[in-house]
């Protein structure tokens, strides 16, 4: 990790033991739970999504089986052997790649930072909701993907279809990837702007360009990794939201003048 990216790495994750929402309206204040709390919440929703799940959410899920599927056996060996054929050691793509991993974290502390400066409420959501995602998606559903798949690396050379089930191999799906587009997701679910969605899920789809150019994934591992981080950015951003309407939130309120808390909330 670069040394100027540190601070903000650092701000990132003590916004996770500084922020503090609370479950009930203001006058219950009190019955407060604490942001792990919140993001315990937020992985019992994702866990339990497929018991909530409607025809339509399978019929989804089936669609993208198929989407990877598809990828892996179309795709996967043609674009490892152009990205072969084009890689090199391009300073560009090795520091793009990093938004997959310690500079994701930098973009959400520099969020988390904005907020607490500059009295920006969206802006530490979106630290909030991005860290929580990130723990999620690349810390709880990736790695078991990873562990009960097994698949080889493309430079292991042992093909796209060589797996070793809970042998340690790390091929599927793209971490990197997976961090990178939960990231993108929540950013975009939080702000209108066209221009913001554009480049969020343009700098994730970079990072996993990136990994397939280093010949550490292969295509289908890269969409597996964009649809996780897609989906459960979008699903804990929309689960927040519902749990922050109409209550009452206390946050850090850091500027160079002054240091104390901030009510926030719809009241």
């Amino acid at each position: 990790m670069k040394p100027n990216f540190i601070p903000l790495f650092l701000q990132s994750l003590s916004a996770g033991a500084l922020l503090f929402s609370l479950s009930q309206p203001a006058q219950a204040a009190d019955a407060a739970p604490t942001y792990p709390q919140l993001v315990v919440d937020d992985i019992k929703h994702v866990v339990i999504a497929p018991s909530r799940w409607e025809k339509q959410e399978w019929q989804n899920l089936g669609l993208a089986t198929l989407a990877v599927a598809g990828t892996a056996a179309v795709v996967d060996r043609p674009w490892r052997d152009g990205m072969r054929r084009h890689s090199g050691t391009s300073t560009f793509i090795r520091d793009v790649e990093r938004f997959g991993a310690e500079y994701s974290f930098g973009v959400l502390g520099g969020f988390y930072l904005a907020g607490a400066v500059w009295n920006n409420d969206k802006a530490t959501t979106v630290a909030q909701d991005g860290l929580a995602a990130s723990l999620i998606a690349s810390g709880i559903v990736t790695p078991a993907l990873k562990y009960a798949t097994g698949r080889s690396r493309p430079r292991e050379n042992a093909g796209i279809a060589h797996s070793r089930p809970f042998s340690g191999a790390a091929s599927f799906p793209s971490g990197h990837t997976t961090q990178a587009f939960a990231v993108a997701s929540v950013i975009s679910a939080h702000y209108d702007e066209t221009w913001v969605t554009y480049s969020s899920y343009g700098v994730a789809g970079l990072v996993g360009l990136a990994r397939t150019y280093h010949d550490a994934h292969f295509a289908s591992d890269i969409l597996a990794g964009a649809l996780i981080g897609t989906l459960v950015g979008q699903s804990i951003v929309a689960h927040n939201q519902q749990r922050r309407s109409g209550k009452v939130a206390l946050i850090p309120d850091i500027a160079p003048d002054r240091l104390g808390v901030r009510l926030t909330g719809n009241f």
